[in-house]
């Protein structure tokens, strides 16, 4: 079984349901190549938005499959708009009216992207393209109205700073156990040299989730002390890893090495007798589980901030942070300058 089972199946699922166009967006997106995670989340956006149409009566047709190259360039502004706004307040409704500009600057990403595809990426027997008009040119990705210094207080108290760091790793290997049933006891045993290594390759690397969850057996070698990711965009990158997450992979390899699969993936999951690569919603679940029960419920995520935090704290470099995070500019890792700011902060009180 291929390690992109999952999200291929779904990928290949859902465009028995799209229209052809839609299809070549997607093929088009194989070849950059771009990651199989991403190309599954432009298809849900895709889909969402398609729907939308028929259920606003913006086109009439059975099914999204039907719907024409010509409906889709004559979509106005103010539909558009409307959608947006639909949106907006689903998710306000879901997550707050605090927390859903991510998630609505990807939806609106994901249509950009289709839109202009169709607009300048496509051609058709007289070597023209499918569409001249983009509506999606007149919508505009609100940027975040947060300052640095609110999106580090923000983080306060969720990092794993300093000794934090090996004393979280060193709760999950000893004490754990310790304060779950029996039930769930054996299931971490099964999946203890796992945890680990995934835990302790966020916290020594600062690779994002779905890097992760893309890494083969032979992207990582220890030796070197470096593992190859698909960054975002299909990018390719090599990245070092700090030395003290090095036990617990290798004991997961030896653990993995006994385990008699054509799954290449490096973490995989053993789920209904199936083995497969593991989900970025199962990491997500596990990161949550060990977190709260040692300190605080946080996301892989924070794990990459907490890397990053510490590993500015003893270079004080942005580019070096930055690279490692695989950045195309120093802009983002300000960030850590203001939680390292805090930090000083925060000893010079206790003196």
């Amino acid at each position: 079984m291929s390690e992109n089972h999952g999200y291929r199946y779904n990928v290949n699922k859902l465009m028995l349901e799209f229209p052809y166009y839609v299809n070549e967006f997607i093929l088009s997106k194989d070849t950059v190549p771009l990651s199989i995670a991403s190309i599954y989340s432009y298809c849900l956006e895709f889909r969402k938005y398609l729907k939308w149409m028929n259920e606003n009566k913006i086109t009439s047709h059975a099914n999204i499959k039907e719907i024409t190259l010509k409906e889709m360039e004559n979509v106005t502004k103010r539909e558009l708009e409307d959608f947006v706004l639909h949106e907006r307040l689903r998710l306000e409704t879901k997550c707050g009216s605090n927390t859903h500009t991510s998630a609505l600057n990807r939806t609106i990403a994901a249509i950009k992207s289709l839109y202009n595809y169709l607009c300048e990426q496509t051609e058709d027997s007289n070597g023209n393209t499918y569409m001249t008009r983009n509506v999606s040119r007149l919508i505009h990705i609100r940027k975040k109205s947060e300052t640095l210094h609110y999106r580090a207080a923000q983080l306060e108290g969720k990092l794993f700073l300093g000794d934090e760091t090996k004393a979280f790793l060193e709760f999950v290997e000893h004490d754990y156990e310790n304060s779950v049933s029996n039930r769930a006891k054996t299931s971490f045993k099964k999946n203890k040299k796992r945890d680990l290594a995934i835990l302790s390759l966020f916290l020594s690397s600062g690779l994002r989730c779905a890097e992760l969850v893309g890494i083969n057996l032979n992207d990582l070698n220890l030796e070197t002390g470096k593992v190859s990711v698909m960054r975002k965009e299909g990018k390719k990158d090599v990245v070092p890893i700090a030395h003290f997450s090095h036990k617990y992979i290798t004991d997961y390899f030896e653990a993995r090495s006994s385990i008699d699969t054509e799954v290449q993936a490096l973490f995989i999951t053993d789920y209904n007798q199936k083995i497969r690569k593991i989900s970025n919603a199962s990491i997500n679940k596990l990161v949550a589980k060990y977190s709260a029960a040692y300190k605080v419920r946080v996301t892989p995520h924070t794990l990459r901030h907490t890397f990053a935090t510490r590993l500015y704290n003893v270079s004080h470099s942005q580019v070096l942070v930055s690279n490692q995070l695989g950045h195309s500019s120093t802009k983002p890792t300000e960030l850590y300058t203001h939680i390292v700011s805090a930090e000083a902060k925060d000893a010079l009180s206790k003196l």
